[in-house]
This record gives structure tokens, C-alpha cells and sequence, in this order.
């Protein structure tokens, strides 16, 4: 897939499947578009809908886009207004030339906010104490047996915008982290001020929580088996606000009853797919787990940045044919190399970092920068289709405002 020709459709029509900001629909028509909105569209009737109106952009939330839904309308584009996309047949949509894009990072302080939540609720037993209370029953003798979290560690597995996050929270609360992440290395875990682990069975015996923030990719499936949750210390806390398919959640229970863990889950196998539904499966009575309904980027504050964010993906489209943070233009599967630069955050330093990898002749496939707490330094992270040479290296470290910069072997 390219990006096509600039669009500038004068009657572009975007189909509003879900449940989405006020702000976000009068921020769609001020592009001069029309706005299809109906937030109970799901399966035949979605797919329906989807033919029927001729829709050219469809915007979705959980909503499940399937490939007959795609295959049978002209979309030229599906917003998925959240983070994940894994309700999204994205195969189906590439066969036919259907961009799918999403709002990374826009929920990140919502779902750091809930996995703090989760931890405290599982230290202090506070869904249980209200349980009881309403119960009309007085138990501070049995309630009154906490560890606390300062001191504690935190284990965070999964390195990006909502682990970062939580990182500045933990530290908040006084809590040492240690981290795992494919990108991290023992320089930017200094400069962070975290730990870093070997593997996540490191992590899990060294932590009294761990709280796991990744995507779902073929790669994370089930990465978290019997063999992470053997490795997890007698009486700690597991926190899951991700994906559910990232667990065995049956090692999970096991480890629960047989290690005296506690669990935090915001998302879990069999969790109903609408707003509102059954749940029948075995975490519904299970005094060592803490469920929520799958509501981490439920606030506010996120779900506007979300709207703002689709209007703004709506908008760059419309105008210019470009579709940002699209997911499935794979422009990095060629690269061979991660160039990580720690730089002071000023004005033309990237500028001067893209200057030396272009007269080196290293094509960027991927960019992103980090930049940390005080906005004073940044960690860029940039995908390369080759290795640069030891001169380019030396030639961008001339800048006086780049502390340091490495390249890392993908392959390796």
C-alpha cells in the first residue's frame, strides 16, 4: 500500500459506528464532511450500514470490523478512535486497499491512573471493604492488613507511552521500578531511573507488583505462561490493564490460589463484547481478583483527546491523502537497525541527526522520541534500513546538545 493522491473529497462520508464525543462529531463536520452516526451499529447491521450509506471512512471504537464488512463497502480508511486494533481484520482491510489507522498514546494517562488504582485496591482490599460495609457489616480487624507500595517494587513489562506513564506515578509513590522492554537499554533504564530485567521471569521474582502494558502482536500472545507465573513471588500482585490474550489465565488462577497472589484485571477471557452484558466465567467468584469492565481509556480527559485525535487523522486525509499513524504500511519490515540518540530536547538536534544518517545515506524507516519528565532530555528511537558507520556515529555525537548515541542490531 501507498498513500494515494490527495483526496479533497467534497462529499467524503464518515461513518460513526460507535459511541464518540460531542466534540469529536462538530469537529468532523467542520471539515466539511458529512457524519453518519450511529452508535449501535454491530455485525450485519454495521455491515449493512456500511454498504448502504457508502460510507469512505468508517470510525469505530470496540466495535468488531470483519472482512465482509470490509470487502462489501468502497471504505478507503477505518479509524480505530483508541489505541489497539485487534478488533480490526487489518489483513483483510491491506487486500483491498483499505488504510487502518489509530490514537496512539491519547489514553495513556487514563489507563496509568486505573493500573495505580488496581494496585492500591489490591493492597488495601477496598472493593471488599465497601462490599461489606454495605453489607452493614464493621470488619477494620480484618481489613486493617496492608503492606503498602512505598518502598515496594513495581515490575513493568512493556515500555511505551502508558508504561512510561505509570513510571512517573510509581515513582510518585516512592516505589522502586524495574523494567522490560524489547528497545530499552541499560543507559536509557539510567536515565529513566529504572531498573532494567534480563526477561520477564527476571522481572516477576523481583517484583512485588507487575503491571504489563503491551500490544496484542503474534509475539506477546501468551507470552505470559505457567513459567512467568511460577517465577512471581508468594503474595504479590499482578496487574493486567492491556490485552487478555498476552496471559494464560488459567496459570494465572493457579498461581493465585497456590502462590497468595492478588490480581488487578481491567480485561479477561470471556468479557462481553458489547456495553453492556453477562459475564459467567470463573473470575466472576474469585476473592483474589479485582475485575473492572474493560474501561482503562475510559475518561474524559482521553476520550476528547481521542476525538481530537480522529479529526485530526480525518483532516490530514481529506487534504493531503496522507493517513496518519496508519498501521498497516509496513515501512519498517526492511529495517536491519535501531539508532537510539539521548539528546538534550531543543530545537534542531533531530534536524541535525537526519542531516548526517542523509549524507551517509541510512534511509529512516521509523521515528520516535521520548521525551522525558522536566522536558529537558529526550531518547529518540530511529529505525534504519542499514547500519550506520562508525564516522556518522562520531559525526552526529558532534553536537553538543546529544549526550550519546548507540545502534542496535535488529537482527540480533
Amino acid at each position: 500500500m501507498t498513500a494515494a493522491d490527495p483526496v479533497n473529497l467534497t462529499h467524503m462520508k464518515i461513518l460513526v459506528a460507535d459511541k464518540f464525543e460531542k466534540s469529536g462529531i462538530e469537529g468532523l463536520k467542520a471539515l466539511g464532511v458529512e457524519v453518519i452516526h450511529e452508535p449501535n451499529l454491530e455485525g450485519e447491521s454495521l455491515a449493512k450500514t456500511i454498504t448502504e450509506t457508502a460510507a469512505d471512512v468508517l470510525v469505530v471504537r470496540s466495535t468488531k470490523v470483519t472482512a465482509p464488512m470490509i470487502e462489501g463497502g468502497r471504505l478507503s480508511l477505518i479509524i480505530r478512535a483508541g489505541a489497539g486494533y485487534n478488533t480490526i481484520d487489518v489483513d483483510a482491510a491491506s487486500r483491498v486497499g483499505v488504510y487502518v489507522s489509530n490514537c496512539p498514546g491519547k489514553n495513556s494517562q487514563a489507563v496509568a491512573e486505573l493500573a495505580c488504582g488496581l494496585m492500591i485496591a489490591c493492597d488495601r482490599h477496598i472493593p471488599d471493604n465497601v462490599i461489606e460495609l454495605r453489607k452493614g457489616k464493621w470488619n477494620k480487624k480484618g481489613f486493617s492488613k496492608a503492606k503498602g507500595l512505598y518502598g515496594r517494587t513495581l515490575g513493568i513489562i512493556g515500555m511505551g507511552r502508558i508504561g512510561q506513564e505509570l513510571i512517573k506515578r510509581a515513582k510518585a509513590f516512592g516505589m522502586h521500578v524495574v523494567v522490560h522492554s524489547r528497545w530499552i537499554t541499560p543507559d536509557i533504564a539510567a536515565e529513566i531511573g529504572v531498573s532494567q530485567a534480563t526477561n520477564i521471569s527476571d522481572l516477576a521474582k523481583q517484583s512485588d507488583f507487575v503491571s504489563v502494558h503491551v500490544s496484542l502482536t503474534p509475539d506477546t500472545k501468551g507470552m505470559l505462561d505457567r513459567s512467568f507465573f511460577e517465577a512471581m513471588q508468594p503474595g504479590s500482585t499482578f496487574i493486567n490493564t492491556s490485552r487478555a490474550e498476552v496471559i494464560d489465565q488459567r496459570a494465572l488462577e493457579k498461581a493465585l490460589e497456590e502462590k497468595d497472589m492478588m490480581a488487578g484485571l481491567d480485561v479477561f477471557e470471556g468479557e462481553p463484547s458489547g456495553g453492556e452484558g453477562e459475564y459467567v466465567g470463573s473470575l466472576k467468584d474469585n476473592s483474589r481478583v479485582y475485575c473492572t469492565h474493560h474501561i482503562g481509556a475510559s475518561t474524559d480527559q482521553s476520550q476528547e483527546a481521542v476525538a481530537a485525535e480522529t479529526v485530526r487523522i480525518v483532516r490530514e486525509y481529506k487534504h493531503t491523502g496522507s493517513v496518519p499513524n496508519v498501521v498497516n504500511v509496513k515501512r519498517a519490515e526492511i529495517a536491519t537497525h535501531l539508532i537510539v540518540v539521548r539528546h538534550a530536547d531543543k530545537v534542531g538536534v533531530l534536524a541535525h541527526v537526519f542531516d548526517v544518517l542523509k549524507n551517509e545515506g541510512v534511509n529512516v524507516q521509523e521515528m520516535e522520541n521520548i521525551v522525558l519528565g522536566g522536558a529537558k532530555a529526550a531518547i529518540a528511537q530511529i529505525s534504519t534500513d542499514k547500519e550506520p558507520t562508525p564516522s556518522a556515529l562520531a559525526n552526529i555525537k558532534k553536537n553538543s546538545d546529544i549526550f550519546d548515541v548507540s545502534a542496535i542490531s535488529l537482527g540480533s
